[in-house]
């Protein structure tokens, strides 16, 4: 029955991922990054409004820190995945964000210096040749030539970003309560995102956007977050984590379900030898240097 809260939460990341792809056609991204963000913060204030008054002391100190962890958890992360949907599908967007355990062991080597192990090796390695069949479509010598689009940069620096979000997050660790972090660093997004959101000429609400927003507003960034967190607490981290792997999954069966994206051999082997990769870097513990 525990299993059920991290179960559900990536089921409604990954039909997030779907709605990002939906709302590429459907409105803009500067306007549903911050339409989301607004709407998340407006439905949480009243219930945190008491908590930042009684941790104001806190949240002062360590201020400047809830405003990056908001700059690349709600701002980059989401912006830039936004933008990716306008030219890359939603399969693509799902097995990229599968990259986001790997990408956080990496960025901990350098940041957390975390021993590199095994399984760290041999995922980087395996995760980037799948990541080089599915960009090129299962023809690598493509990439020579053309090289890599802009939408797969643009979703890599989403991946790369919520990443580094949750390296810093550990490395950190504010001494406030989860959701009162989390609400902090939601209105500090809200308050990076809103001059983007100024200067954009179409930011326009109708009955085709409105329910992406509040989809992304309220499922995605607060019961989401909440079934996680219960997730976490009740099984641990580490087996929570495992639940992620579900993901690209989740999201591809979704995908050619709903969006009638087509599911290419590329995108099985591509895809499931990066996610292998992401498997083996969290299972294989063995330091790197171990003497025999």
């Amino acid at each position: 029955m525990n299993a059920l809260f991290p179960l559900l939460a990536v089921l409604i990341w990954s039909i997030n991922a779907i709605v990002s792809k939906v709302s590429a056609t459907a409105i803009d991204p500067a306007a549903i990054s911050f339409y989301r963000w607004l709407l998340a913060l407006i439905v949480l204030t009243p219930f945190m409004l008491p908590g930042t008054i009684r941790n104001w002391p806190t949240i002062r100190t360590n201020g400047w820190k809830l405003m990056i962890l908001g700059l690349l958890g709600m701002v980059l992360y989401q912006s830039l995945a936004y933008y990716a949907a306008h030219s890359v599908s939603a399969l693509f967007m799902g097995i990229l964000n599968s990259l986001i355990p790997l990408l956080t062991v990496l960025i901990s080597i350098l940041v957390l210096r975390v021993v590199p192990t095994v399984g760290i090796a041999l995922g980087t390695l395996l995760s980037l040749a799948g990541l080089v069949w599915l960009v090129s479509g299962g023809q690598p010598g493509l990439l020579l030539q053309h090289g890599i689009g802009k939408g797969e940069w643009l979703m890599f620096g989403a991946s790369a970003s919520y990443a580094l979000y949750g390296v810093l997050t550990k490395r950190w660790a504010i001494a406030l309560p989860n959701w009162q972090s989390l609400y902090m660093q939601i209105l500090f997004g809200v308050i990076l995102l809103l001059p983007n959101f100024l200067m954009t000429q179409d930011v326009q609400l109708n009955g085709q956007n409105i329910p992406l927003v509040l989809f992304a507003g309220i499922p995605a960034s607060i019961l989401a977050p909440f079934l996680w967190i219960q997730g976490v607490m009740r099984l641990g981290a580490n087996k929570a984590s495992i639940f992620m792997n579900l993901a690209p999954v989740f999201t591809a069966i979704i995908a050619v379900l709903f969006l009638h994206e087509h599911l290419h051999s590329y995108h099985l082997i591509g895809g499931g030898i990066t996610l292998l990769g992401v498997i083996l870097s969290q299972r294989l513990r063995t330091p790197l240097n171990k003497r025999c």
